[in-house]
């Protein structure tokens, strides 16, 4: 029991290091919080703290990495890409004029292969066929674009 006492710390990191090698097996992001604590543990046994502080700050800080650094974490893991479909996945495409647009009378764009009903967005512009425009928003079957502006033009 002396030895223990005399290397607590080492103990404390042995556990952490414990902790760690058996998270890379569950991948649950628990153990890990456990051994962060027992780093806290490890940290205040070098600096000479009791074994009962030693053993509460592990604890607490166990408790508190599982309640406000896991949640977020998880949930930032488990969540993906936003996947976008049907006429949400053509909004920022670009696409070309086929028949002439002007706010009021639709025209017809080629977007990603399809051809679509559009009009402008802005209601004053009037864009000719071969203009390269970008869908900022589909209502129904209608696409409306924006006139992509090059440089220098």
């Amino acid at each position: 029991m002396d030895w223990l006492r005399d290397h607590m710390w080492e103990a404390w990191l042995g556990l952490a290091v414990l902790f760690g090698v058996l998270e890379l097996i569950s991948m649950d992001l628990f153990l890990v919080m456990l051994a962060g604590g027992a780093l806290v543990g490890a940290v205040t046994a070098l600096l000479g703290g009791p074994p009962g502080l030693q053993v509460v700050l592990a604890l607490v800080s166990s408790v508190a990495l599982l309640g406000v650094i896991r949640p977020p974490v998880v949930r930032r893991l488990h969540a993906g890409p936003d996947l976008k479909t049907g006429a949400d996945a053509l909004i920022g495409k670009r696409a070309t004029v086929l028949r002439e647009l002007a706010y009021g009378t639709p025209g017809r764009v080629k977007i990603g292969g399809e051809e679509w009903t559009a009009e402008p967005y802005d209601e004053d512009d009037r864009i000719e066929p071969g203009e390269l425009v970008d869908v900022v928003q589909i209502k129904g079957a209608t696409a409306y674009v924006l006139r992509v502006h090059r440089l220098g033009s």
